[in-house]
């Protein structure tokens, strides 16, 4: 790395946003039997967001962007804010195989973290997905770091999403033992939480790691935390609970508020906690997906929230509007894209604007 890695931090999602970065699905294998109801909700998406601030857009091929650009304008989004970029992908995860932004404090330059995605150690396609970021780094003429194991001698790209982790811009950052520290899905081999810690330290300027234990049933990435906990402020955190206790999320949901509740920020100072009921299970297919209210994006005007047509909804954007007062809350029917195992948060990636 060039500069001092210490001038560097991962601005946090409510900070200024230049634009979101979005991949447009095409993938019919992630939703069998939905997959013509899934650009409706990723077009209802891209619509709200481009009434306040600027897309990219990943599009498989030229030929398709020509379709997706009527489609859009017909969904009544902003075309002049959109950049169509030709890039073929697998998925349309960017939270998880797109960059991770980084902001220069003393230069106010930006830069990227271009860890390596191997598709949740689950998926065999995502040679395509893998290349995203160079495509991203000579677009935008900036810097991008290949991020490897801190104190090794040989260079080995480390692995990692950005659902993995969530953070809140002033060095405290969100993780689960079941997503980094288990054998299962196992991203990096003979990885510890020393050695995420010292990457996260390294990396992104970190220097407070609260480790929850487990994600959600249901979840394909084994125990992404961006269904489960989520900073909104650098004090305040909103986290899934459970109220049925024969639910399979009830326990392990019940032990992340433990720790939470007994954790501190940077400053040791104990986190403001706003608890935010699950969603009776949705079930697609006699399959339980991973529906989760936390999986929701911040963009520059608005909260986008994942809702799934059941009881909580209503009480949940309730909670929503209460906390983000500067912003417009809205709420987005995933209860389709949800079978593709992730919802809002999943498939956007902002960079952020210095």
């Amino acid at each position: 790395m060039s500069k001092k890695i210490n001038e560097f931090r991962m601005p946090a999602e409510w900070e200024p946003q230049k634009s979101v970065w979005i991949a447009w699905p095409h993938n019919k294998n992630d939703w069998p039997g939905l997959f013509e109801k899934i650009p409706n909700v990723v077009g209802k998406i891209i619509k709200y967001l481009t009434k306040d601030q600027r897309i990219d857009l990943l599009v498989n091929n030229s030929k398709s962007i020509d379709t997706i650009r009527i489609y859009l304008k017909k969904k009544g989004c902003n075309i002049s804010k959109i950049k169509f970029h030709k890039l073929k992908t697998d998925r349309l995860w960017l939270r998880d195989s797109g960059p991770i932004f980084l902001v220069n404090n003393k230069n106010r330059k930006k830069t990227m973290l271009d860890f390596k995605f191997n598709a949740w150690s689950k998926y065999k396609n995502f040679r395509n997905d893998n290349k995203i970021n160079n495509h991203i780094s000579s677009y935008l003429n900036i810097e991008s770091i290949l991020p490897k194991k801190v104190d090794s001698n040989k260079f080995e790209r480390v692995v990692m999403e950005g659902g993995a982790f969530d953070n809140n811009g002033t060095g405290s950052i969100l993780l689960t033992r079941e997503c980094l520290l288990s054998t299962k899905q196992q991203r990096n081999k003979g990885f510890k939480k020393i050695d995420y810690e010292n990457l996260f330290s390294k990396y992104l300027n970190a220097k407070n790691f609260i480790w929850l234990n487990k994600g959600i049933a249901g979840d394909d990435t084994h125990g992404h935390i961006d269904d489960i906990a989520r900073f909104v402020s650098k004090n305040t955190i909103m986290i899934a609970v459970e109220k049925n206790k024969s639910d399979i999320n009830y326990k392990s949901l019940k032990e992340n508020l433990k720790i939470l509740s007994k954790s501190s920020d940077e400053n040791g100072k104990k986190f403001k906690i706003i608890k935010i009921p699950m969603p009776s299970p949705v079930i697609i297919d006699k399959t339980r997906v991973p529906a989760s209210y936390l999986n929701f994006f911040i963009s520059n005007k608005t909260v986008l929230v994942p809702v799934f047509n059941v009881k909580e909804d209503k009480k949940v954007l309730e909670i929503f509007r209460k906390f983000f007062k500067n912003r417009k809350v809205i709420a987005i029917d995933c209860s389709d894209l949800i079978w593709g195992f992730g919802a809002i948060h999943c498939m956007t990636q902002q960079e952020p604007k210095i």
